[in-house]
């Protein structure tokens, strides 16, 4: 026992020795100048260590360090491209001997990186890694394999990490801008594998358009294999703030539960809540990042969303509209990243309301494979109907191509066109459906490319903006003598049907049967419509079946069975009727010599005795 003792009493005066010996006589500052030597050797680029060195070796293995720098290269726009106020780093040197990592404290305080960008293709890590890449490489390779003896740690436990004043500045050349990315604070609280421990971050980043700062914390476990993360209650709060955001502020906080298993290669979230401004919902996500392209497979469930206050208004809508369809004209858009990942989507929002359009129950069901996007199943309730519609969109080649299968019913128009376009032209309970497809994004190529073929009903509705059964009362007046002839009244044409199909090819909707009828008149004909420069023509004829006087009346009218010209012309948003009332004097007075032919014939009859 004695031995024992005074062995233990010698290892420990040794020891001592030792650490009085590295902490009191050895001085790290000494490497300095050697240290920014090689640098300067191998980089070109000068390393500053202001602050002395300073290191501790029992009960802790530890090192602390502040105001360093490293230079860009000459000519860059910041002349430091790395700058650090001070670095604290130990390891608890008991723990070691029993193959146990416990790090006492980390911490990383005022790193600042000015990362420059040029035209040329120069950068802020030029020479950074010149002559290391091959060996590096070789490195890396043998370091992934275990070495024979090599030491497996037990356990692994950290007192703290905090990281604080972090700024990343990033310029380029080609686009004059500088963007700011700020991680105020970074803090991991006591953690040990297999255990919850706290964690809490603060960023921000400034771009010449917006602001963003986060703000969150939650609790993550690190698995004994370091292969699987959890991170539990991860609340989260996002600001964005800048002229181009709707109102200038806009605000996301969400709350989620995280898992990754980097072993099995999937990553599972769980969106407990998320609200942007008034927008609520919830979801989840499966993520399988194994396969060579990536499968996603998603649900989202929304409440009431208001996409009014993201509009933009007046003539800024239209400035918008004309700068878009300029740009979008230019080319096709890039489709190629659809290739990059699988998804599966489901989706449902209990209601949708843009400006004055109210919709509700959507609900979409959407996959995305191999480049290709089906949208299975998109329906909704709108406007007292129901909307069901399918679609495909092809990014595989250069120029995309599409169909698409539409369907609304019960739907009650007037309102809709009302609220959607401010056109009040048309009402009346609609049944439509059409099936197309087309090749090309381009806002005018979708127009001439399109090929689709439809039909419409559209039962006990009106034609406003023009009153047919008016115009022929007038007519007839004006047949009578009274030239002056014109009635006051409502523009509108009542109807029980409207009915007709149509195609859609070269920019052009052909509709070679339309069909309205009424009590009083029936309308005939056919006509098309350019989509590309939004012109009308329609060659109708108008018959009377009734007596223009009103539904109710004995009496045939005098018009009764006269097919009169009636003509649409002018533009979707401005349309132009016009009655031909030549032809209609025309076809009276054929009518009118026919019945006086028909009168001599009786009288001759009689005359002759009955022959």
């Amino acid at each position: 026992m004695k031995f024992l003792k005074w062995l233990l009493i010698v290892f420990a005066s040794l020891f001592l020795l030792l650490a009085a010996y590295l902490t009191l006589i050895f001085d790290p500052n000494d490497f300095k100048p050697q240290i920014v030597e090689a640098v300067k050797k191998q980089t070109g680029r000068t390393l500053t260590i202001n602050q002395d060195l300073s290191w501790t070796f029992f009960p802790s293995i530890g090192i602390a360090l502040g105001d360093i720098s490293l230079s860009n290269p000459k000519g860059f726009k910041n002349d430091t491209m790395l700058k650090v106020d001070g670095i604290v780093a130990e390891v608890a040197l008991l723990p070691l001997l029993s193959k146990e990592v416990e790090i006492a404290q980390l911490n990383l305080d005022g790193l600042t990186l000015n990362y420059d960008s040029y035209k040329n293709g120069r950068t802020s890590l030029d020479g950074l890694t010149s002559g290391g890449d091959k060996a590096g490489a070789e490195q890396a390779a043998s370091d992934s394999k275990p070495a024979e003896g090599s030491v497996q740690l037990s356990s692994l436990n950290i007192g703290g990490i905090a990281i604080t004043n972090t700024q990343v500045n990033l310029f380029d050349e080609a686009t004059g801008k500088v963007q700011a990315l700020k991680l105020e604070a970074l803090t991991l609280g006591a953690f040990s594998l297999d255990k919850f421990a706290d964690i809490s971050f603060k960023f921000s980043m400034v771009q010449p358009e917006m602001t963003l700062t986060s703000e969150g914390n939650g609790e993550i476990k690190v698995d004994s294999s370091l292969a699987k993360i959890t991170i539990k209650d991860f609340v989260v709060e996002n600001i964005v703030e800048g002229d181009a955001i709707p109102n200038k502020r806009m605000q996301m906080d969400l709350t989620s539960q995280i898992e990754l298993d980097n072993q099995a290669k999937t990553l599972a979230v769980v969106l407990s809540s998320l609200s942007l401004e008034q927008i609520k919902a919830q979801g989840k996500l499966a993520v399988n990042y194994g396969a060579k392209v990536p499968d996603v497979v998603a649900s989202m469930s929304f409440g009431d969303i208001d996409l009014t206050p993201y509009m933009a208004k007046g003539e800024a809508a239209k400035a918008d509209e004309k700068g878009g369809a300029a740009s979008a004209s230019a080319q096709e858009p890039d489709l190629t990243g659809m290739k990059a990942v699988n998804l599966k989507l489901d989706l449902d929002i209990k209601s949708v309301v843009a400006d004055k359009i109210k919709t509700e129950n959507w609900l979409m069901k959407l996959m995305l494979k191999n480049g290709v996007l089906d949208v299975n199943q998109l329906s909704a309730d709108l406007y007292q109907g129901k909307l069901l519609a399918s679609a495909q969109l092809d990014g595989r080649k250069k120029v995309a191509s599409y169909r698409f299968d539409k369907k609304i019913s019960g739907i009650q128009v007037r309102p809709l066109l009302t609220d959607a376009a401010e056109v009040d032209m048309l009402a009346g309970t609609t049944n439509f459906e059409v099936a197309g497809s087309g090749f090309s994004l381009i806002p005018d190529n979708i127009k001439r490319n399109l090929n689709a073929k439809g039909q419409f009903e559209i039962a006990d509705g009106s034609l406003y903006g023009v009153n047919i059964p008016q115009m022929l009362r007038d007519a007839k007046a004006k047949l009578a003598g009274d030239l002056n002839a014109t009635s006051a009244g409502e523009k509108k044409t009542d109807f029980t049907s409207l009915t007709g199909s149509f195609t859609m090819a070269k920019g052009q909707v052909t509709n070679p049967d339309l069909n309205m009828a009424s009590p009083l008149i029936r309308l005939q004909g056919k006509g098309n419509v350019n989509l590309l420069s939004e012109a009308i023509d329609y060659a109708l004829k108008t018959s009377v079946v009734g007596s223009l006087e009103g539904q109710g009346s004995a009496e045939k009218d005098e018009l009764y069975g006269l097919e009169i010209p009636f003509a649409i012309s002018g533009t979707i948003s401005e349309p132009k009727f016009a009655l031909d009332t030549a032809a209609l004097f025309d076809a009276k007075l054929k009518k009118e010599a026919e019945k006086a032919t028909d009168d001599l014939k009786d009288k001759l009859f009689k005359k002759l005795g009955g022959f």
